[in-house]
């Protein structure tokens, strides 16, 4: 049961890591300028990006903001995220 959750929390850290990329690429922004907008360290970004951070919730809302996101939009998408992480592939 420990490795499923550990399994689980992995796949929702890349998940979110790999939506964070998307988004600052859609903003044609590098990490550094990611972080200045977040208030955040850019080895933050980079952790999480790589899905090796899990984001707190005073970051998920620093970034939700970053990109003139709301909370639950942000949250909406992450879940999106997931839900294709699941998706079978042929």
């Amino acid at each position: 049961m420990k490795g499923e959750a550990l399994a689980e929390k992995q796949r929702q850290n890349e998940a979110f890591g790999s939506l964070l990329q998307d988004l600052r690429k859609r903003r044609k922004w590098n990490k550094a300028q990611l972080a200045i907008e977040c208030e955040l360290d850019r080895s933050t970004i980079r952790l999480l990006e790589m899905g090796l951070r899990s984001p707190s919730l005073n970051t998920l809302l620093r970034i939700a903001d970053a990109f003139g996101l709301s909370f639950v939009h942000l949250a909406s998408l992450i879940e999106h995220k997931l839900e294709e992480s699941n998706a079978p592939t042929d």
